[in-house]
């Protein structure tokens, strides 16, 4: 893929919105209290975009988004010690980190009835879901990825000015 650094693996990262300016997010059932937007493994021979799209609606159950904006170069961060360790010998490579392809994803459908989390199987990543105000995305953030989502939201800024105030809403599967 162009532009991909070496030695990270290629990720794709969506920044869903809804009509309230407030930003989609899943905590994994592996990292308990860490909220993190979507982002999912690129494979051989797919294209950022469609990984996008095809993730999102496997893990979430969102059919109803559009793309409205990328972030024109890839993003990387670093795996800590502790996580490089673990992610190498679970994806069998010697990754240093992550290189990310971000969308700003819009959410069509009014309502939130569509959404679901994969259950059960063995790709099941995720525990629970909510809507969160912009700044809460970067706090509730794993350290590592912090420098990432502070980019992405910048990035986005313009369409994310809506936000402010208030706390987002926890859901559950």
């Amino acid at each position: 893929m162009e532009g991909l650094p070496p030695g990270y693996r290629p990720n794709f990262g969506i920044c869903l919105v809804n009509s309230d300016h407030q930003v989609f997010l899943v905590s994994r059932l592996n990292v308990p209290g860490a909220w993190q937007m979507p982002q999912g493994a690129i494979e051989d021979g797919e294209q950022p975009r469609e990984a996008a799209i095809s993730k999102l609606r496997e893990e979430t159950g969102i059919v109803s988004a559009e793309i409205i904006n990328e972030v024109p170069n890839w993003l990387t961060y670093d795996f800590p010690p502790s996580v490089k360790a673990k992610v190498n010998r679970l994806w069998g490579g010697e990754w240093h980190g992550q290189a990310q392809k971000w969308f700003l994803m819009r959410m069509t459908r009014e309502d939130d009835g569509e959404i679901k989390l994969a259950e059960g199987g063995a790709d099941t990543e995720f525990a629970e879901w909510k809507w969160a105000d912009p700044d809460e995305v970067i706090e509730q953030a794993v350290d590592y990825k912090r420098p990432a989502y502070e980019e992405v939201l910048n990035t986005f800024r313009a369409y994310l000015r809506g936000s402010g105030g208030g706390g987002g809403s926890d859901k559950s599967k």
